[in-house]
């Protein structure tokens, strides 16, 4: 199914006061444009929006669904400059400017759900606590991330993130990523098929490579690699959320979990058996917990 592409163009924050040039971001838009109720979807670290087709179609009658791809990843432009990658606020930008862009398409305030895996969930995490934003995040779904990210996870993704690798064939890289992703679950060869589909680069030589920008590695070469905390984040967060977590996950731990589900806002947690990291809401399971949380709770 062809899925028409969108592009906005926004600006690039700078950390060092430098004047940047601008770059577009890609989204899908999915059910009726009038359709108040907008669920945002966003995607892994070195993955893309099409990793939502599975979701939103189950969401587009009931829901206006948008799938970001971050910038330098799937059809969104690639940076300049390796060090813009590892400015936060270029995420959050990101991320407000497009919700900005669909809340004035309408005239009345939009509900605004935020399904984000892994890096994905962390940008909402970050959206939803911001103030005097023009809109707001109603729900937060996120799949297998929480405040507490291990130094020994960051070091495994560390290993293979930012490879320029390069495949003879698409076969030969479809089987790559599926090797690397693992731990994302027992899906389908047509759903595994469909992500390498979009994945996958093909260069003029005949080769394939994956479609993000090598760069993005940036800020594991540029900082030690140690935990993240970010208590102090999730400890603002104040609207119904929801945490997915692989059983076997290395990035999501089970005590982390726990106290997601006493402190901040209270989190519901479900787990599912596996899987390791991420869940990807790709299987009838998993679009089903999101579903009846993000239309019925």
């Amino acid at each position: 199914m062809k899925i028409p592409v969108k592009r906005l163009l926004v600006p690039t924050p700078s950390s060092d006061g430098e004047q940047k040039k601008p770059h577009h971001i890609a989204y899908t838009d999915w059910g009726d444009p009038h359709n108040s109720h907008v669920v945002i979807c966003v995607h892994g670290l070195t993955r893309n929006c099409r990793d939502f087709d599975y979701l939103a179609r189950a969401l587009e009658a009931d829901c206006r669904v948008i799938c970001v791809d971050i910038v330098g990843r799937g059809q969104s432009d690639w940076l300049e400059q390796a060090q813009d990658y590892d400015n936060y606020w270029l995420y959050l930008s990101d991320a407000a400017s497009l919700a900005t862009h669909i809340q004035a398409q309408y005239q009345e305030p939009v509900t605004f759900g935020w399904v984000g895996i892994s890096l994905g969930g962390l940008i909402g995490m970050f959206i939803a606590i911001q103030p005097n934003l023009s809109f707001s995040i109603s729900k937060l779904v996120m799949s297998d991330i929480g405040p507490l990210i291990p130094a020994v996870a960051l070091k495994r993704i560390a290993d293979y993130v930012g490879k320029d690798m390069r495949f003879n064939s698409f076969e030969e890289f479809k089987q790559y990523m599926k090797m690397i992703s693992i731990s994302f679950g027992p899906l389908t060869e047509e759903q595994w098929n469909h992500m390498a589909i979009h994945s996958a680069q093909e260069y003029d030589d005949g080769s394939f490579g994956f479609r993000y920008d090598p760069k993005i590695s940036i800020s594991f070469k540029a900082h030690e690699i140690k935990d993240i905390d970010l208590w102090k984040q999730w400890d603002q967060l104040a609207i119904p959320s929801l945490i997915l977590r692989g059983m076997e996950s290395d990035i999501l731990s089970v005590e982390t979990a726990a106290e997601m589900k006493v402190r901040g806002p209270k989190a519901k947690i479900v787990e599912l058996s596996g899987i390791g990291h991420a869940p990807m809401l790709m299987d009838d399971e998993q679009i089903k917990i999101v579903r009846n949380f993000i239309l019925n709770e």
